[in-house]
C-alpha cells in the first residue's frame, strides 16, 4: 500500500485530504483475508473514498473502512466503541462495526467492517420532488430519535463536546468565507449576496443555547443513503460523532432540502429550531457545501460538485 506525504507536484504541500496510507483493493484483500479467514479469497471492490477513509466492499456483503489519515483515528475508535450501542435506538441503519481489524505489519492502524447498507449517497441521487420529500421526512424522524436527550446518558458517555466547534457560527462563518473565496478565485463559485449576508450574521452570532445532544457531527450530502424511491436507508461515516448542539446535524435540512421537502423534515423532527439554531445550521451548511465543492472540483467529482453548489444555494433559500 502507498504512503503519501506530498502531491505529485513535488514542491507544493499535499491536499488536506491526501492519504497517508492508501489501501487499494489488493491491500484490502490481504488485510481482510489475514484477520478474517472466512473472507479469504472473497472479491474486493473499491466502494468509495473520502477525506478520511477508503471503503471497500468485500464478498458483496461486508463494507470495510480503512483510515487514510492519522487525524481520523480518534473517530475510528469512537465508531467502534459507540455505534453498536447507538444503532438499536435509531430508525435508519447505521454501519455497526462487527469485524474489528487490528494494526499489524501490513497496515499500522485499526480498521473495521460492517454489513452493507443498501442505497446511494443523497449527493448522487436524482430524486423527483416526491422522493425528496420522502427522504427528508425519513431524515427528520431519524434526527428526532438521535437528538433525544436520553441518548446522551445511554450512548454518549465519553463522547467529546463539539471538538471542531461546528455548532458555533462565529467560528464556522469565517471558515466558510475562506472556502468560498478559494472557489471564487478558480471561477467555480460566483459570490452570492444572500450567502454573504448569512455569513456576516453568523460571524456576529453566539452559539445556540441549550443542552448538547448526541450528533452525527458531519451530516452532509454524502452521508445520507437513499433508495431510488427516495426512502432513506441509512446514515454512514460517523467519525465525527460527538456531543453538540442539534444545529450541527440540522445543517443538512438546509443544504439537502428546500420547500416542501424541508418542511417535511422539520415537521418529522418535531422541534422548531428557533432563530439561533437555524442561523448556526445554515452557516454550517454553507461551510460543508463549500468544503465538499472544493474537494469535488479538486478530485474530478463532477456530480458531487454540482450537488454541493446546489446545496450552497439551498442553504440560504427560504
Amino acid at each position: 500500500m502507498t504512503a503519501v506525504t506530498s502531491d505529485e507536484r513535488g514542491d507544493e504541500p499535499a491536499a488536506e485530504w491526501a492519504a497517508e496510507h492508501d489501501v487499494g483493493e489488493a491491500d484490502a484483500a490481504a488485510l481482510v483475508g489475514e484477520q478474517f479467514p472466512d473472507l479469504r479469497g472473497a472479491p474486493v471492490t473499491l466502494l468509495a473514498t473520502g477525506w478520511d477513509n477508503t471503503v471497500h466492499l468485500v464478498g458483496e456483503r461486508w463494507v470495510f473502512r480503512f483510515p487514510r489519515r492519522a487525524v481520523a483515528l480518534p473517530g475510528v475508535e469512537r465508531e467502534i466503541a459507540t455505534l453498536s450501542a447507538l444503532a438499536p435506538a435509531l430508525p435508519l441503519a447505521l454501519p455497526v462495526p462487527t469485524r474489528i481489524g487490528r494494526p499489524g505489519g501490513l497496515y499500522p492502524w485499526p480498521f473495521w467492517g460492517a454489513e452493507l447498507i443498501p442505497g446511494g449517497e443523497l449527493a448522487e441521487a436524482d430524486l423527483p420532488e416526491t422522493g425528496r420529500v420522502r427522504a427528508a421526512a425519513d431524515l427528520g424522524a431519524f434526527l428526532r430519535a438521535l437528538h433525544d436527550p436520553r441518548l446522551v446518558a445511554e450512548a454518549g458517555s465519553g463522547l467529546p463536546a463539539d471538538p471542531m466547534r461546528r455548532g458555533d457560527p462565529g467560528v464556522r462563518a469565517p471558515m466558510a468565507r475562506e472556502r468560498l473565496d478559494r472557489l471564487a478565485r478558480r471561477g467555480t463559485w460566483e459570490p452570492d449576496p444572500a450567502v454573504e449576508r448569512l455569513l456576516a450574521e453568523g460571524e456576529k452570532a453566539d452559539p445556540p443555547p441549550g443542552p448538547a445532544a448526541v450528533v452525527h457531527g458531519d451530516l452532509h450530502l454524502r452521508h445520507l443513503l437513499v433508495g431510488p424511491d427516495g426512502r432513506a436507508t441509512g446514515v454512514i461515516d460517523w467519525g465525527d460523532l460527538c456531543l453538540a448542539d442539534p444545529a450541527v446535524d440540522l445543517s443538512l435540512a438546509y443544504s439537502g432540502f428546500s420547500g416542501a421537502a424541508r418542511t417535511a423534515l422539520l415537521s418529522a423532527y418535531g422541534r422548531p429550531p428557533g432563530p439561533e439554531r437555524e442561523t448556526a445550521a445554515r452557516v454550517l451548511a454553507v461551510f460543508l457545501c463549500a468544503a465538499l465543492a472544493d474537494y469535488a472540483e479538486s478530485t474530478g467529482r463532477t456530480r458531487l460538485l454540482a450537488a454541493s453548489l446546489t446545496g450552497l444555494r439551498r442553504a440560504v433559500a427560504p
